[in-house]
C-alpha cells in the first residue's frame, strides 16, 4: 500500500527583514492509497506549501513526508503535478506534450505513442494529438495536463487550483472528468481549491486547513466523489446533506476570515 503520510510537517519562510512567517505547523495526516484529498481554507493557510511540499518542490523545515514508506525529498516521477495554468508546452503538440515524461524516460517511440493514443482517449481527445495547444480552449488544454500528468503512471498526482480559470460550465465538466480518471484508474490525488462546493464534490477526504499558522481545522469524511460517478452533479449538489455540509464549512472559513481581519485591524 502507497500511503501518503505526513508527520508533523512544518514550513517557516524567512523574510529580507530578518522576520519569519509560520505557513504550517504540525500538519500531521496518513491518506490512503486510492483516495481524493480535498484542501480548502482562507488565503494563507498554507494549502499550495503543503501541496509543494508533497511534490518535493520544497523541503519542510520540521517534519517529513513519504510516499509508500519512501521519504519525500525533492521532485520524483512517482508523483504527478498539475497546475491552475496547465503549465504546456507551447511549442510542442497536444501528443509531444502528453508523451514528454516517457520520451525523457527513454521509452521506445512506439511505446510512448500508444500510451499518449491511450491518454487522449481517456481525457476525451483522440484526434487531437496533432493540434497545437494553443489552439485549444482552456478546458481542453487542461485535459491535455491531466494527459500528461498519468503518462509515467505516477502513484499520487498532485493537483493546484487545476480549475480555477475555467468557465463554470466547463468547470463542471471537468470535476466529472477528474472524479472518471480517479475511479478508472485508482490514483491517489491531492487537490486544492478556493471553491468550497467543489472541495465537498471531488474530495472523498477534505481538510479545511487554519491559517497563521496553518494546520488542519477540521477533517471530513465524505460520500460525494463516489456518489458523483453514478449520479447527476447538479442534483448531489442541490441535495440537503451536500448544501448543510456547504454551510457548514462557508461558516468555518468566514469566522476564520473574520479572526484574520480582526487581528490585521487591531480590534478596530
Amino acid at each position: 500500500m502507497k500511503e501518503l503520510v505526513a508527520d508533523k510537517v512544518g514550513m517557516i519562510y524567512k523574510l529580507p527583514d530578518g522576520g519569519s512567517v509560520e505557513a504550517l505547523h504540525d500538519v500531521s495526516f496518513t491518506l490512503g492509497e486510492g483516495r481524493i484529498l480535498t484542501l480548502l481554507g482562507p488565503s494563507g493557510c498554507g494549502k499550495t506549501s503543503l501541496l509543494n511540499i508533497l511534490a518535493g518542490f520544497l523541503a519542510p523545515t520540521s517534519g517529513h513526508v513519504s510516499l509508500g514508506n519512501q521519504e519525500i525529498n525533492g521532485p520524483g516521477q512517482e508523483r504527478g503535478m498539475v497546475f491552475q495554468q496547465g503549465a504546456l508546452f507551447e511549442w510542442l503538440s497536444v501528443a509531444e506534450n502528453v508523451g514528454f515524461g516517457p520520451k525523457m524516460n527513454g521509452r521506445p517511440a512506439a511505446e510512448t505513442s500508444n500510451v499518449v493514443e491511450e491518454l487522449l482517449d481517456t481525457v476525451g481527445l483522440s484526434g487531437f494529438g496533432d493540434k497545437a495547444v494553443y489552439e485549444l480552449s482552456g478546458g481542453m488544454q487542461q485535459r491535455v495536463a491531466l494527459a500528461r500528468s498519468l503518462a509515467n503512471d505516477p502513484a499520487l498526482i498532485l493537483m493546484d487550483e487545476p480549475l480555477g480559470a475555467l468557465d463554470a460550465l466547463t468547470r463542471e465538466k471537468m470535476q466529472g472528468l477528474i472524479l472518471k480518471l480517479w475511479n478508472d484508474t485508482g490514483k491517489t490525488i491531492v487537490l486544492v481549491t478556493h471553491s468550497v462546493e467543489e472541495a465537498l464534490f471531488l474530495g472523498d477526504k477534505l481538510f479545511v486547513m487554519a491559517p497563521r499558522p496553518g494546520r488542519i481545522e477540521r477533517e471530513y469524511e465524505l460520500p460525494f466523489a463516489k456518489l458523483g460517478l453514478t449520479h447527476n452533479p447538479r442534483e448531489l449538489k442541490t441535495s440537503p446533506e451536500f448544501i448543510e455540509r456547504r454551510e457548514e464549512i462557508l461558516s468555518l472559513i468566514w469566522e476564520m476570515e473574520e479572526q484574520i481581519m480582526g487581528h490585521q485591524g487591531g480590534g478596530l
